[in-house]
């Protein structure tokens, strides 16, 4: 058994990169883009009016100014300001030869002679001056980034319809016993649905992966080393859920072991999580983990989600914070670390859910998020400010 830290070293430490691909920009939210996007005109792509008004000089606005032209967005002025000339223009209009400043249409107002006279004190510019924002050939985004909508905003300002992401990693799931049947069945005595393969699923797809389910490896050493020997040939990561224990029936590690598989670790000082098992072959990399739901669920956010956004070359972080702990909290055994599920009280404090051990499968639901107590750490008292991860 292995503490958490040196497990994490060793799964992201073998982290294979998926490759790049090259996809339509409306296609890439949330994605990880992997190459630089830079600009092919100046932003804006010439001097433009801020807000609506009237183009003029900044000498003359005190002057009753003529009104030469309209200029709406989109077109191009026609004519050049002369003195004491303004031309109407609209936001994002481009700003007529000779003008150097736009006084907005609520300081303003029309004489009985058809001039206009500036009613303000004092006029900004009022203008968005070209390649302000940037210049040609400047950097708008960089590479490996997850793609947010407002970043299709800059793509499309940008000309660049397509774009090179991060090939999205192939991910098999496998659930493991005979005790395990499908969703759509009711349980016969001593069984149980599966649960774990459709929660890892969901899982993957939130982490930016593709999901392929190989269905439930029975208590078969055979069978089961047919089915993960496939999915390790088909994929880039395999995911099998049970099996990884210390029971008669649970021999997945030794199968990992026969179908190829270099094994790094089958156990972490980890509390739920301890059985968990990581392995690489020349094709796939491997996460064998626990069969109880909590267990496999906060295995994977604490294991499996980091390494899969490495895959495609994402240096993801959570969003972790602090928030004081609502009452004591105690444990028996403080020899592995613990990932305690937590909600978020009204008042901001955290606050360990109902949970009666890593099968207590409604036990997440209720929860915000996780905490963490160190190895050695038995007690805690109220107030004690604690790390919050979000799940």
């Amino acid at each position: 058994m292995i503490p958490f830290e040196k497990a994490y070293e060793i799964v992201m430490g073998s982290v294979v990169r998926t490759g790049t691909e090259r996809i339509p920009f409306t296609d890439s939210p949330d994605r990880i883009l992997a190459e630089d996007i830079t600009s092919d005109i100046d932003m804006p792509p010439f001097d433009k009016a801020s807000m609506d008004g009237f183009a003029c000089r900044r000498l003359e606005i005190h002057n009753e100014l003529e009104i030469i032209e309209t200029i709406p967005a989109g077109k191009k002025p026609e004519k050049k300001l002369g003195r004491n000339h303004c031309s109407r223009i609209m936001t994002g209009a481009a700003i007529p030869e000779g003008a150097d400043c736009v006084i907005i249409v609520e300081e303003t107002e029309i004489l009985p002679s058809g001039k206009l006279r500036f009613t303000g004190t004092y006029s900004k510019d009022n203008i968005a001056f070209e390649g302000e924002d940037v210049r040609k050939g400047g950097l708008l985004l960089g590479a490996w980034r997850q793609i947010k909508p407002q970043d299709i905003a800059i793509m499309a300002s940008a000309g660049k319809t397509t774009v090179s992401v991060s090939r999205m990693p192939a991910v098999a799931v496998i659930s493991s016993g005979d005790e395990i049947v499908e969703p759509q069945y009711v349980p016969g005595e001593s069984q149980i649905r599966n649960s774990n393969s459709w929660q890892l699923l969901a899982q993957v797809a939130r982490a930016g992966a593709k999901g392929r389910y190989y269905g439930i490896a029975r208590d078969d050493e055979d069978a089961t080393f047919r089915l993960v020997s496939r999915a390790i040939e088909e994929n880039d990561l395999v995911i099998i859920t049970g099996g990884v224990s210390m029971g008669d029936f649970d021999f997945v590690p030794a199968v990992l072991e026969k179908a190829g598989v270099k094994l790094l670790f089958t156990r972490v000082a980890v509390q739920p999580g301890k059985p968990t098992t990581f392995g690489i072959h020349e094709n796939a990399a491997v996460f064998g983990l626990p069969g109880n739901p909590v267990s496999s669920f906060i295995m994977f956010e604490m294991f499996v989600k980091p390494f899969i956004q490495a895959m495609m070359n994402y240096n993801w972080h959570p969003f972790c914070s602090e928030y004081p702990l609502k009452d004591d909290f105690s444990r028996k055994y403080a020899e592995r670390m613990a990932l305690i599920p937590v909600r978020i009280t009204e008042d901001r404090f955290v606050q360990p859910v109902e949970y009666n051990g890593s099968a207590h499968i409604t036990a997440l639901s209720g929860a915000d998020g996780i905490i963490t107590v160190p190895v050695g750490v038995g007690n805690l008292v109220k107030g004690t400010l604690l790390t919050f991860r979000p799940i």
